[in-house]
């Protein structure tokens, strides 16, 4: 009987510390696409307001969220391809507002938005097809995804 109380406040110990700890717990994936459209939306106000500090730092800081491990939704080809081309815009507006150059900056920014679109399509598209007819995944609200 003892073994029996012992093991059953263990799980039921077990179970609050989870439902504690996973309720506390942020959407990983929502958080970091917040943070990166954070930057996004500070790289244009700087663009717009012709702030080449400002420009540098988003720039950057975009670029070096790319290394972070929240980036990695996938390990597909396609999809490191699609990093790489939106590391690759981001330093590309980095280096347009060392030169001072708020014309290329704002290119940059576009083709680093377009990127953004590009690889969020992918990534819809490689999860609804991995998914089975019968499963019902969350909304792309619940995952972070979307307003």
């Amino acid at each position: 009987m003892r073994r029996v109380l012992v093991a059953v406040v263990a799980v039921l110990s077990l179970a609050a510390w989870t439902w504690n700890t996973q309720g506390n717990q942020p959407n990983k994936v929502g958080d970091f696409m917040k943070l990166k459209l954070q930057k996004a939306q500070a790289l244009l106000e700087g663009i717009a307001l012709e702030d080449y500090d400002q420009i540098q730092k988003n720039a950057q800081g975009l670029s070096l969220l790319c290394e972070e491990e929240a980036w990695r939704v996938f390990q597909t080809p396609d999809y490191l391809q699609h990093s790489e081309q939106f590391r690759r815009s981001a330093d590309s507006i980095l280096n347009a507002a060392k030169k001072k150059n708020l014309d290329a900056a704002a290119l940059g920014y576009v083709a680093m938005t377009m990127q953004c679109v590009s690889c969020h399509k992918y990534v819809r598209d490689v999860r609804m097809a991995s998914v089975p007819n019968d499963l019902h995944l969350p909304s792309p609200t619940a995952l972070g995804l979307s307003k």
